[in-house]
């Protein structure tokens, strides 16, 4: 379902604002101990195991059919 959802906004303009959200990244220092992973890390680690790329999710019709397939 991640998947689904990352391969939605990707296909989204440049300037649209959940994609803006999307990519932001926070400045600062996490608290102290094991660092939680990020929404961005899981999403790249399963594109990583079904071998996808964003330019894949750019043609709607193959990451439809990559998704549907996995």
């Amino acid at each position: 379902m991640r998947l689904r959802w990352y391969g939605h906004v990707l296909q989204k303009v440049n300037n649209d604002l959940m994609k803006k959200c999307m990519e932001y990244k926070v400045d600062g220092a996490r608290p102290r101990g094991r660092t939680k992973k990020t929404w961005r890390e899981i999403v790249e680690k399963d594109s990583q195991a079904c071998k996808f790329n964003k330019e894949d999710a750019i043609d709607r019709k193959r990451w439809k059919k990559q998704i549907r397939d996995d």
